[in-house]
């Protein structure tokens, strides 16, 4: 509709003065009604019931003028004759008898003025009737007084008593005469009082009730329309209102239809604008995001100073690889290798992030993920890498018996396994790389701990080994177990490490005495106590046979039999290679 292509601004200024029209439409009514209900009341009260009033008062007149005419034939009939006091009585009989005339003529001229005024709807057959009878009425007594007036002046001047009270007599029954028609024209003209009286009646009532439909249909075209015009301005805003929380929910592939040309219109247009950017910046992040962990991603969009300046931190860092993958690779072709380290990282990865850690690459067959702030609280770092180091080897059955059927064979020619090394320490987090590319890491010795961590479970027979510091980060809420004090290639301070066993409590029996038993041969190993050690470590072995550990030291412990350290050896072992 072209009055929803119309800005805001138009749109309320159209309702006000739609409804100004409808009030003043309103009003007029009113008024037109009003007028003709006072103009009927005018008429009612200026001449229907003045001229009622004035046929009143001829009756009342015709009475004074028999009184003034009997105290004229008294004063006359006197002994001796007054002629002044008979003058004044004269004079008084004139006058009476002159209103007489001027109050029918004052009624005869307010009915004439009813019947000729056409705005009121008058019986003017029935007034005109009235005013005849009015003019023959007093007429006739006109006629007939003057007779009698003059015959009865001369009887009275004769002294011819009986005479002049017949006469007298007989004014006073034509006097009867007057007054009884007089009565009958004011029973007629009351009658037409009345009916003026209910035409202004009638029509106050219709205007009231006209009044009452006018103001009702007004309010209701008025509200019809400015609901209709509200709603042309609600209902877009509405609908900007739910594309808003739409993408409050970070959902972004339903624009917002644009129904209108004002403000509104344009704010809905620059909106799906919005959102189209917005989506287009999320296919950017979701794509990076498969090379960068979203993670990252969020944070440098938040923060971006931190790749910037670089910050020193102390985090967690693990290292993954999967043992054996060199010669399971020899006899894959390009895509079935792909595929299956494609699967591996997709069920190594899950783990990872759902314990909030950050993949920082994949290098060739091995992860390197780590945990810390501003990512995470930096009291969760170490408890979440080790459950979520857990968590991987515990997906280690299940994809031992999915990648022969990624690859198409009945079974590998060699386990698969995993081999985890983890180390918590300060490192450097930044932007490391050059003006070509770059990429957000971190660097520093714990990076290279676990690192060489993880390439010692081939010395152990371990799946996953911690730093001293880790496991002090970790305390009682992962089982742990101390396996040896060890320098790795490029540390010159030894430094103990640790096994992650399992979830705090998880611990089977045979493993709550393999840790028990292993604990005792460890120290006394380090104390030089050799077949005492020999004894621990062989009774770990028969609560776990194949303990990795356990045959690692009692190898060693039968290297010394031959080969003793030296005096001043502190029981560490260190590891020349990488």
């Amino acid at each position: 509709m072209p009055i929803f292509n119309q800005s805001i601004r138009r749109k309320i200024v159209g309702i006000a003065l739609g409804l100004i029209v409808l009030m003043l439409v309103t009003s007029i009514l009113s008024m037109v009604m009003s007028s003709q209900v006072g103009v009927l009341l005018d008429e009612l009260t200026n001449r229907y019931i003045p001229a009622y009033g004035d046929l009143a008062r001829a009756n009342i007149r015709s009475l004074e003028r028999a009184v003034a005419l009997r105290r004229m034939v008294m004063t006359r009939m006197q002994s001796p004759s007054d002629e002044e006091a008979y003058a004044a009585r004269l004079r008084e009989f004139e006058e009476s008898d002159r209103r007489i005339e001027e109050e029918a003529e004052r009624a005869r001229k307010l009915i004439n003025a009813i019947i000729d005024d056409p705005r009121t709807p008058s019986d003017n057959a029935a007034l005109a009737r009235i005013e005849a009878r009015i003019e023959t009425s007093v007429a006739e007594l006109r006629r007939d007084m003057n007779e009698n007036h003059a015959k009865l002046v001369k009887q009275v001047d004769a002294k011819q008593i009986a005479e002049a009270r017949n006469t007298l007599e007989h004014i006073d029954a034509i006097r009867d005469q007057f007054n009884q028609k007089i009565d009958l024209i004011r029973a007629d003209m009351l009658k037409q009082v009345y009916a003026s009286t209910s035409q202004v009646i009638g029509h106050q009532h219709k205007a009231i009730i006209v009044s009452g439909i006018v103001t009702v249909l007004a309010a209701v075209v008025g509200f019809a329309f400015a609901l209709l015009v509200s709603s042309g301005i609600t209902r877009p805003v509405r609908m900007l209102l739910a594309g808003t929380r739409e993408v409050e929910a970070g959902r972004f592939d339903k624009p917002i239809t644009v129904s209108t040309q004002d403000e509104i219109g344009e704010l809905a247009a620059a909106f799906n604008r919005m959102i189209e950017q917005l989506r287009h910046n999320e296919r950017i992040r979701e794509t990076f995001g498969r090379y960068i962990d979203p993670k990252v991603v969020q944070g440098l969009i938040d923060r971006p100073e931190v790749a910037v300046d670089g910050q020193r931190r102390v985090m967690t860092i693990m290292f993954c690889d999967m043992s054996g993958f060199t010669s399971m690779s020899e006899g894959m072709t390009p895509r079935g290798l792909v595929k299956v380290m494609n699967h591996y990282f997709t069920v190594m990865s899950g783990p990872i992030r759902d314990n909030r850690g950050v993949i920082d690459k994949y290098i060739g067959d091995a992860i390197m993920a780590y945990w810390g702030p501003p990512f995470i609280e930096e009291g969760e770092q170490g408890r979440l890498a080790g459950l979520a180091a857990i968590d991987m080897a515990e997906q280690v059955p299940a994809l031992q018996k999915q990648l022969p059927d990624l690859l198409g064979i009945r079974a590998m020619p060699a386990l698969c396994d995993l081999r985890i090394g983890i180390a918590t320490g300060e490192v450097l987090t930044g932007s490391i790389g050059s003006e070509l590319m770059m990429s957000f890491t971190v660097m520093g010795d714990a990076v290279n701990l676990a690192s060489r961590l993880e390439a010692v479970n081939k010395v152990y027979g371990t799946r996953i080994l911690i730093s001293q510091a880790t496991a002090d980060a970790i305390g009682s809420h992962l089982e742990l177990r101390e396996i040896d004090c060890l320098a790795v290639a490029g540390q010159s301070a030894p430094q103990a490490i640790f096994e992650v066993m399992g979830r705090s409590g998880a611990l089977a029996a045979a493993q709550a005495s393999l840790r028990k038993h292993y604990a005792e041969g460890l120290a006394a190993y380090r104390a030089r106590r050799f077949d005492e050690a020999s004894a621990a470590l062989n009774a770990a072995l028969e609560a776990v046979p194949g303990d990795g550990p356990s045959r690692t030291l009692l190898g060693r412990i039968a290297q010394f039999e031959t080969d003793p350290p030296d005096a001043n050896w502190d029981g560490a072992w260190r590891l020349e290679q990488k």
